[in-house]
């Protein structure tokens, strides 16, 4: 039981590292520092929010949920990113750091984030 549980969450780590790393491919004007490490240390951060403030956040959207279709989701995930790159700057780990220059960046990064987590759900939970 308990590695099933540890295996869950080295996934879940990696999945969220993975989809840091997306982001950094896939938008050219995020830049990041730390390379593998950082990577770890943001699916870790993420993990953590996504396990232990995406829940309540979402609890209290549900009536936004269901007005927008769901698409408030991509704004909570926006946030979680956001969060996420205000952690490691408050850790301060030298030469570890992530960039994301704009609004819009975040929220494409948020909608990327949203089809991991996604994924993640799939392949976690259905298991």
């Amino acid at each position: 039981k308990h590695v099933l549980m540890i295996r869950k969450i080295i996934i879940g780590i990696g999945l969220n590292g993975l989809a840091l790393y997306l982001v950094t491919y896939f938008l050219d004007d995020v830049t990041v520092s730390g390379g593998f490490f950082l990577f770890a240390v943001g699916g870790i951060i993420l993990g953590i929010l996504n396990t232990l403030i995406k829940p309540i956040i979402k609890t209290l959207a549900i009536p936004l949920i269901f007005l927008t279709g769901g698409l408030i989701l991509i704004v909570i995930n926006t946030g979680l990113l956001w969060l996420t790159k205000e952690v490691i700057d408050i850790i301060a780990i030298p030469n570890l750091s992530i960039e994301i220059p704009t609004f819009i960046d975040y929220l494409i990064a948020g909608l990327l984030f949203g089809v991991i987590n996604w994924v993640e759900h799939l392949i976690i939970h259905n298991k």
